[in-house]
């Protein structure tokens, strides 16, 4: 009889990520995971090593949301776990597909104290991901695995972990026993009811103020493709969050900047929209929450999503739709067949009035502090471009770069969504450069971001990654000392000063080209000089730390005087009637 073909589990995982079209892992060695390593070489997956699991982590959620395809990470067990909880959850509440693998101990060693144990991980990480499961034999593995990359890759998509003992990993088993990976490429695109986009199409009709808000879901070039084709005959303001910034090119008459442009609008005697329609967006804290600065509460409110849990949440809405962002637009231009509300191109001028209101709050460049940071992010983004893509960390280093940044596509612009997870800038920038070698990267970030991963310096020089990393530092941790010094006095701080540290020696050391600016006038010539270079960049902005981004005044909330209403930083205040 002749021997039966055997297979290592290992072998068998990374085969069935190369039948999922996954052709890099971001990951952290770890014992564990020995066999897997192996058998990704052998498959021709690409690995890209990290000096922490959960910037690994970011860097795959990064990968994921500028390619749109499946993340993959591999951390090993324990520690190497726990590290990457972070970065598990600020995918999953980003829905961002992402798999992470994690290694465990031996199934035969379970409760016996054994190294790197002792923790049910599959228990710790479903509260922070779609699915969690742990595979139980080696045969299992590719059926499992299957249906972990299908379930991150569904609506509503997110982030997934699979446990792999290292028993079940190393474990050989005969070929033909093994499960086949059923399903391994299954991406539906739903689309709305016939029924569904008529109603849609009739309220835009009857509208006189119809805005369209895209978010995370609507961030892709199918979706692009047709919004641009529906704003020729439709020029529906288009409002954005970060990072669906782009599906309209910078200056389309229709591209009416971040979302939190329509706030603007009433301050500057302009009237609020009287029809929003929510093209993959959640609602919550990124759209005003419950504050209806956004979303203005008297508005006809329309949301299509993939999650049909998330259409309603804080308030009703008056038509939903659970559908893919694409086919909803593409349905939505055959419902309406070239016809438009009369005056739209007029309420669209006046919708796109607020664009350019922001950067002149701002008319001084440099103050006796330094820097200006909205000046030093402009400076930042023109000499990169509008084709580059940017990765914003930071509390108001973020927000001062998402303000100043005009991109032409989706997916440009990575920065913070729920989780609010600092420390993602590395990371992202890793992912997106890997996912597109040949596209101008920058990181812009804080000085008080740049300390949670500041090693990851090296594995972008190890790996030879050109991305240009801007810090604007000024020393201290902005958001939270603003936030302080607005509640308690421009004197107060506790914790919040991060005086002395010189980055640009630091990264150095590392290897990266690395300059240091403390004169605006020098902040274009140091960044030409940094791409130039070709290598790891790193410049070092000075900037004036008593400089707060309107953002964190917003955070705050106000108490009016001689009420007793509670502050809650960040949230709704406490009514005390």
């Amino acid at each position: 009889m002749a021997a039966r073909e055997q297979i290592v589990g290992g072998q068998l995982l990374a085969r069935t990520l190369k039948a999922a079209g996954v052709s890099r892992a971001f990951a952290l060695h770890g014992g564990h995971l020995e066999a897997l390593l192996k058998g990704c070489i052998e498959e021709g997956i690409a690995l890209t090593d990290f000096r922490h699991e959960s910037a690994a982590g970011h860097a795959a959620d990064g990968y994921a949301r500028v390619t749109g395809q499946l993340g993959v990470c591999i951390v090993t067990s324990g520690p190497g776990f726990t590290n990457a909880i972070s970065a598990m959850a600020n995918a999953q509440l980003d829905g961002s597909p992402v798999l992470f693998i994690v290694g465990a101990p031996p199934l035969r060693e379970i409760e016996t104290n054994s190294l790197q144990g002792g923790i049910d991980q599959v228990a710790m990480a479903r509260p922070a991901v779609k699915w969690a499961f742990s595979i139980p034999s080696t045969e299992r593995i590719a059926d499992l695995t299957a249906m972990a990359i299908r379930k991150a890759m569904t609506l509503p998509r997110g982030a997934v972990l699979l446990e792999v003992p290292i028993d079940i990993l190393h474990m050989a088993v005969p070929a033909d026993r093994a499960t086949p990976p059923a399903g391994v490429n299954v991406r539906p695109r739903p689309a709305p009811a016939p029924d569904e986009a008529a109603a849609l199409a009739d309220m835009l009709l009857a509208a006189k103020r119809p805005v369209l808000i895209a978010g995370t879901e609507a961030a892709n070039a199918a979706t692009a493709d047709a919004i641009r084709h529906l704003v020729e005959t439709l020029p529906i303001p288009v409002f954005t969050k970060s990072l669906a910034a782009g599906l309209l090119p910078a200056g389309h008459p229709c591209d009416s900047g971040g979302a939190g442009n329509l706030a603007i609008l009433p301050q500057m005697g302009l009237p609020s929209p009287d029809l929003v329609i929510l093209l993959g967006a959640k609602l919550g804290l990124l759209l005003g929450g419950r504050s209806g600065a956004v979303v203005p509460d008297a508005a006809t409110l329309v949301q299509i999503h993939g999650d049909a849990t998330e259409i309603g949440r804080i308030r009703d809405v008056d038509l939903a739709i659970n559908a893919d962002c694409g086919e909803a637009v593409k349905a939505l231009a055959r419902a309406l067949a070239g016809r438009a509300p009369d005056g739209l191109r007029e309420w669209c001028a006046q919708a796109t009035a607020a664009v350019p209101v922001f950067a002149s709050l701002f008319p001084e460049g440099e103050t006796a502090g330094g820097i200006h940071p909205f000046h030093a992010a402009k400076a930042v983004a023109e000499a990169a471009g509008p084709d580059a893509l940017y990765v914003f960390d930071g509390g108001e280093s973020a927000s001062w770069g998402g303000a100043a940044t005009p991109v032409n596509r989706p997916a440009s612009v990575l920065s913070h969504g729920y989780l609010g997870c600092l420390g993602i800038g590395p990371g992202f920038a890793i992912g997106g450069q890997l996912a597109e070698p040949a596209r101008r990267v920058v990181h812009l970030t804080g000085d008080g971001a740049l300390g949670f991963h500041i090693q990851e310096l090296d594995t972008m020089v190890r790996h030879g990654l050109p991305i240009v990393n801007v810090v604007l530092n000024n020393q201290v941790w902005g958001m939270s000392i603003h936030g302080q010094q607005i509640m308690f006095g421009g004197n107060y701080h506790v914790i919040t000063k991060l005086e002395g540290t010189q980055y640009a020696d630091i990264a150095g050391a590392f290897g990266c080209h690395s300059e240091r600016v403390t004169r605006l006038a020098d902040l274009a010539p140091a960044l030409e000089r940094a791409f130039a270079s070709g290598k790891t960049a790193f410049i070092e902005v000075m900037t004036d730390a008593d400089i707060v981004h309107p953002v964190t005044e917003s955070m705050l909330g106000q108490v009016e005087e001689g009420s007793n209403d509670v502050l809650i930083p960040y949230y709704e205040n406490i009514r005390v009637d």
